[in-house]
């Protein structure tokens, strides 16, 4: 039989810890809720219990003032022990006195063993000082302080809940901009010198079984207990706009248009209602940028996934780098999930020097193959899964750079094979192919690039928006003076290679399977029918064999618009309407 999970010797620490460490957070002292997490992490990890904050000094990460502060934290919990029970061991043979601190974790925690004989009488004093002892800490609650992100996101799921066209629920994008005009911290950036943003209170609402997630990607909704929490919270008054909100640009002050608090239409405040509003018919939703980057107020950096300059042999290392240091672009090394190379507008402050601030990605990408790195795409079928990937970033202006160092003649598929692959990448995909002869003429391009764009994006106003809202305003672009943009934050966390598939994504995977069937064509399909279901709907309500197959044959595809065709509208029914296995 398995062992029963070992019994954690000290759960008083680690409760204070915990709580100490989200404290911290709520109140942005990152640093200090660091050094509660790190004591945490260490605690977790000691097998013995531990009578005093004093004992505690043998253990890393544990200074004289987390020791000092739990040996007062010990004091008090005795202290409210005996205000809650009267002491019965006068008489019992034992000596007057204040308990150990063993005593009194024994006597909070049942599974330890007490130092003293456990008399009936005992036991039952000791169950009526833990049962008060719980109700006295649920007495207490949890109460986030104003303005900050727990108090945030609390508010902005009750303010959703009583709008009457609600989901019952706001995903992360959704729930980071609605919570943070009601916020002192960024939802989307760390502060200076640390990792953590006001999001991170979101686990402890989540721990505390007041916020609830589910599904995936996530979804987060309030509990019971934290929609009374959240209506509390909310019923203290309108929360007043912080100064140094996120809305209002960091060096030139301008303000973007507030959203007013009360309202659950994401209507401007003072705007006036349409006569479509008043009807009650659906409206459009209005776009608003979480933050703006004004002209002269930031710089284009090329970002480098840091594989281009860790693979290879050792002298080949940093040439890549070397080259670019050499012509004088900025740079930032970093971890991409799709493409090798892109551009940020990154944020400066008013004397010019670059800050770890925001990030606008700009709608480039390159994605970079020397010829054997091709060769083996080709063969591992990773060739056509990262140009679906490129397609689907949400940026527009995709660039395939293909370096020719070194000879074809030793590689596993012939030259002709590889060039015709790189013709259909520019024709049929619709990437822009760029033919470069060894690294130095890379760099040497990637440098001009870095140069054009900073011309053509520095004299516009760069707003931020997320991939819905990309894919809901992309119509409107381009404009002269302006243009949305994704966060570098967003667009990476879209990216990831293995994060979990929707329906519609999977369905594109496998009908790129098929043979004839691009990632053009993929996309046409998925525009009239977005999921298997949805197809197999259709070929239900066709009479006849010969409808099934010429289903899809008119559907456009690609620049051109040219019909898919009778023969892989054949090819589809086949596949989706045999009930037993293809012959």
């Amino acid at each position: 039989m398995p062992k029963p999970p070992r019994e954690f010797p000290n759960p008083l620490f680690k409760r204070w810890l915990e709580e100490w460490r989200d404290q911290a957070g709520e109140r942005g002292r990152f640093r200090l809720q660091r050094t509660y997490e790190r004591a945490l992490s260490s605690l977790l990890k000691y097998p013995l219990p531990l009578h005093s904050g004093r004992e505690a000094r043998i253990l890393q990460y544990f200074g004289e003032h987390i020791c000092r502060q739990l040996d007062e934290q010990l004091e008090k919990h005795r202290h409210a022990q005996e205000d809650l029970v009267a002491p019965t061991t006068s008489g019992s043979g034992q000596e007057d006195g204040p308990p150990s601190n063993r005593d009194v974790l024994a006597s909070d925690v049942p599974f330890l063993p007490a130092p003293f004989s456990t008399k009936p009488d005992q036991l039952q004093g000791q169950q009526l000082k833990k049962t008060k002892s719980v109700s006295h800490r649920r007495a207490r609650g949890y109460f986030p302080a104003q303005r900050s992100g727990a108090c945030a996101v609390l508010v902005a799921l009750y303010q959703d809940s009583t709008n009457p066209h609600t989901r019952g629920y706001l995903t992360k994008s959704e729930l980071q901009r609605a919570a943070q005009p009601l916020c002192d911290k960024s939802f989307f950036l760390a502060g200076p010198g640390s990792k953590i943003t006001a999001w991170s209170a979101v686990s402890t609402l989540i721990r505390k079984e007041l916020v609830l997630k589910t599904n995936i990607p996530a979804r987060y909704s309030l509990t019971e207990s934290g929609l009374t929490l959240a209506k509390e919270l909310s019923s203290l008054g309108k929360l007043p706009l912080s100064q140094d909100n996120d809305l209002s640009h960091p060096a030139t002050g301008t303000e973007e248009p507030l959203v007013d608090s009360e309202g659950d239409d994401g209507r401007v405040s003072g705007q006036d209602t349409s006569p479509a509003e008043r009807s009650g018919e659906p409206r459009p939703e209005v776009f608003k940028p979480q933050f703006t980057f004004h002209p002269g107020h930031f710089d284009v950096v090329l970002c480098v996934d840091f594989i281009e300059t860790t693979g290879g042999p050792t002298s080949r290392k940093r040439d890549l780098v070397n080259e670019l240091e050499r012509n004088g672009v900025p740079f930032s090394i970093r971890k991409l999930h799709v493409g090798d190379f892109l551009w940020v507008a990154r944020e400066r402050n008013s004397a010019g020097q670059l800050l770890t601030a925001q990030e606008l990605v700009l709608d480039y990408v390159v994605e970079r193959k020397r010829m054997p790195d091709l060769c083996g795409s080709i063969i591992d079928g990773r060739f056509h899964e990262q140009k679906f990937r490129l397609r689907q970033c949400g940026i527009s202006h995709i660039i395939y750079l293909v370096e020719d160092s070194g000879s074809v003649q030793h590689l596993s598929l012939p030259e002709k094979t590889l060039q015709q692959a790189i013709t259909n990448t520019q024709v049929v995909d619709g990437f822009f192919v760029k033919r470069t002869c060894d690294i130095r003429e890379s760099a040497a391009y990637l440098t001009i690039m870095t140069r054009q764009l900073t011309k053509l994006y520095g004299d516009k106003t760069l707003l931020s928006c997320t991939k819905e809202e990309l894919e809901r305003e992309r119509p409107l672009q381009p404009r002269n003076d302006s243009c949305v943009l994704l966060t570098f934050a967003e667009f990476n966390e879209g990216a990831v290679k293995n994060k979990p598939q929707t329906v519609n994504e999977v369905f594109a995977r496998q009908l790129m399977q098929i043979s004839g069937i691009s990632g053009e064509k993929a996309a046409a399909i998925l525009e009239q029918y977005k999921t298997p279901a949805s197809l197999l709907a259709a070929y239900a309500t066709c009479r006849t064999a010969q409808e099934k197959e010429q289903l899809l044959s008119g559907i456009k595809c690609g620049k051109l618009q040219r019909n898919l065709g009778p023969a892989l509208s054949k090819t589809l029914a086949q596949l989706y309407c045999t009930p037993g296995p293809l012959l």
